[in-house]
């Protein structure tokens, strides 16, 4: 008998099982392999890669999604492919190319939809997330009629989504639970919005916008009272610095009472009182932040670069408002992500091509890993979570 499988007697008759190794999914993630159009399976509670898939295009800007039981990952990649993983068989379900040029997506909340948002053509396309076959197509055209790049495509609760539309100036949310009549909501952003946020308690929509100085902000409780604009003119009378590469709106950090978002062109992290959103401080920093991850416990904010200053890593202590640790993990820190209940952070070396896992509360490297050209770090944790 193949020592691989035994019989079980049931009535008369043999169920033959596989004896590979069982395990969940509860501890497992991925990471983008930038280069090579692979990602990299890990497993936290021993930190280990246990194998990678290749095969999935061009990953230069990629992001994921995970289906309800963690188990299958959904990548987005830049080259307009949609392809779904299981991390269990490390193998490619189906992958398909919906469109030219991709900028991210969403799964819906009860996990059986799949958006994908996209620069070309524009629009979004909204996917079965069983076997991938097409639901809807919705083009996005701003009040000229002008096809626009789609950001900050969102699950909006039910069988929406919530995007904004970069050339258009506006913020859509559209129901897609007919998808003969979908049914859409508009309002208006601002110039230029780039990226987006849902906080964690699916409530809030923020938007930046590249061409005003300032964000806009959408309230899900209550869509009828439209779109107001926060942080108008947070930046006046200071001499901008070139931006050498965009804010990541989803690495905005919520921490105590206070959110802490990367500035635009500028060496500094702003923070942001809960419900008031106006200004409270502003953290001096090495360079221009690109994200502000918070950890599990909310004590602390890990904040990356842009280039030249990519090399760095700081650490915020949420209890006073101030860098309580300078680190230089290597060049070009792009990703970083914690276990669930912050007891490692997982972070990205590009340059390096290297992955590290650290120990926050010791700011102690635990371990480093080979990856080649590593960018985004996703745990299936994420399956559990609003807005990611």
């Amino acid at each position: 008998m193949n020592p691989r499988f035994f019989g079980l007697p049931l009535m008369g008759l043999f169920i033959f099982c596989s004896c590979t190794t069982l395990r969940g999914t509860g501890d497992l993630g991925l990471i983008i392999e930038r280069a090579d159009g692979r990602v990299a399976i890990l497993e936290t509670s021993r930190p280990q890669l246990l194998g990678s898939i290749p095969g999935l295009g061009d990953l230069s800007h990629a992001s994921a999604v995970y289906s309800r039981d963690g188990r299958f990952a959904f990548i987005f990649g830049r080259d307009g492919g949609l392809t779904k993983v299981d991390l269990l068989t490390r193998k490619i379900v189906k992958r398909v190319l919906q469109a030219g040029n991709s900028i991210g997506g969403a799964i819906s909340r009860d996990g059986s939809m799949v958006a994908v948002s996209n620069y070309e053509p524009g629009g979004i396309k909204v996917f079965a997330s069983d076997d991938l076959t097409q639901i809807a197509d919705i083009a996005a055209k701003g009040p000229t009629g002008t096809p626009s790049k789609v950001v900050g495509l969102m699950d909006a609760g039910g069988q929406r989504f919530i995007f904004s539309l970069f050339d258009g100036g506006e913020t859509w949310i559209a129901d897609v639970a007919n998808p003969q009549d979908i049914k859409i909501q508009k309002f208006k952003a601002g110039l230029q919005p780039y990226d987006a946020l849902l906080t964690s308690d699916g409530r809030y929509y923020i938007t930046g916008l590249f061409g005003e100085d300032g964000l806009a902000l959408l309230d899900l409780w209550y869509p009828e009272k439209g779109m107001n604009k926060i942080l108008s003119g947070y930046g006046q009378g200071k001499e901008k610095l070139p931006v050498y590469k965009m804010p990541h709106l989803q690495g905005w950090a919520a921490a105590g009472e206070y959110f802490f978002l990367p500035a635009i062109g500028a060496k500094e992290l702003l923070v942001m009182k809960r419900d008031q959103w106006t200004i409270h401080q502003r953290i001096p920093l090495v360079g221009q932040p690109i994200m502000a991850m918070a950890s599990p416990d909310g004590q602390q904010v890990w904040v990356n670069f842009a280039f030249p200053d990519n090399q760095n890593l700081q650490v915020i202590d949420v209890k006073n408002l101030q860098v309580a640790k300078n680190l230089q993990p290597g060049k070009g820190v792009l990703h970083m992500e914690f276990t669930p209940r912050g007891d490692q952070l997982w972070l990205s070396v590009r340059d390096e091509d290297r992955v590290e896992v650290w120990d926050p509360q010791q700011f102690k490297k635990l371990t480093e890993m080979k990856v080649l050209k590593p960018s985004g770090i996703f745990m299936s944790a994420r399956a559990h979570r609003i807005g990611l």
